[in-house]
């Protein structure tokens, strides 16, 4: 039986905050358009964080009862680990996710209906990500479901159901997002490249290769900063979110420096804290 840490653990919580930025940014967007409804913005973030935190058991779930789990250098896996049964890890996954939709449910019945299949499309992709017969995480679109769903959808999401608008900001913002929360999944699957090779994972770190992979995860740290000079022509104040380029040298460093195995765990770390940074200059920036 699984202790409470041991369930903290494995949801994952250096990966929340790829959950959280985008919500942030987009209620920067609302601010900054005179239309930023608080309540609405609360449950934007109550159905992304609980959606990530299924996503991460049901990975678990996945990836553990098909025995890719058993080894690895990264935080524990409940079910590889064996210190949970795969059914509790699945109720807990399938759990997280009704929250979520209920949460989606109630700011679809307040803007409009054609979020349900939003909605949807993201529980669907989170679940297939590793489930399934075909999971296409294994097929190396994992960091284009969450350069999608943790990018755009998730920071276009959230300025919609605030301001009931698609504004050119949402999306211009939607991008740099989504490039961090892919380097945390880049820099993770780096990380297990080995095991995946062996186990037969195609991640994408896995087509590509060591050296390629480090290149995308150094390009996925320093783009973003370039999104804010083009976002800094019509909104001068964005420019402080190049404050949070120092955070990017640290981890792009070790990455670009050959770190492997457990010394790219410090890494997930420093790359959620550059999101966290950059995330929220950026959303003061755009509500200012």
């Amino acid at each position: 039986m699984a202790t409470l840490s041991q369930w903290v653990a494995g949801s994952r919580p250096r990966t929340l905050p790829t959950s959280l930025v985008p919500v942030v940014v987009g209620t920067g967007v609302a601010i900054g358009a005179g239309h930023a409804v608080w309540w609405r913005a609360l449950l934007a973030a109550v159905v992304a964080l609980v959606l990530q935190i299924g996503v991460n058991y049901s990975n678990d779930y996945s990836d553990g009862v098909r025995g890719t789990d058993e080894v690895r250098v990264g935080p524990l896996r409940l079910v590889g680990s064996k210190v949970a049964p795969p059914k509790q890890v699945l109720a807990a996954a399938l759990g997280s996710f009704a929250v979520a939709a209920v949460a989606g449910l109630a700011l679809a019945a307040v803007t409009t209906w054609w979020l349900l299949l939003v909605g949807a499309f993201a529980i669907l992709a989170a679940w297939f990500y590793t489930g399934g017969k075909n999971p296409y995480g294994y097929r190396a679109l994992g960091e284009i479901s969450v350069f999608v769903f943790f990018g755009l959808v998730a920071v276009v999401g959230t300025v919609y159901v605030q301001t009931e608008t698609l504004p050119w900001e949402a999306w211009a913002a939607a991008v740099p997002i989504g490039l961090l929360a892919c380097a945390l999944l880049v820099v993770n699957n780096l990380r297990d490249l080995p095991n995946d090779k062996e186990s037969g994972k195609r991640t994408l770190a896995v087509v590509l290769g060591g050296p390629w992979t480090r290149i995308l995860y150094a390009a996925c740290c320093a783009v973003p900063f370039m999104f804010v000079l083009a976002l800094a022509a019509p909104h001068p104040w964005v420019l402080i979110a190049l404050a949070a380029a120092p955070f990017s040298v640290k981890p792009t460093q070790k990455v670009s420096q050959g770190a492997t195995g457990r010394d790219l765990i410090p890494v997930l770390g420093e790359t959620a804290r550059l999101q966290i940074v950059y995330g929220v200059l950026l959303a003061v920036g755009l509500a200012l």
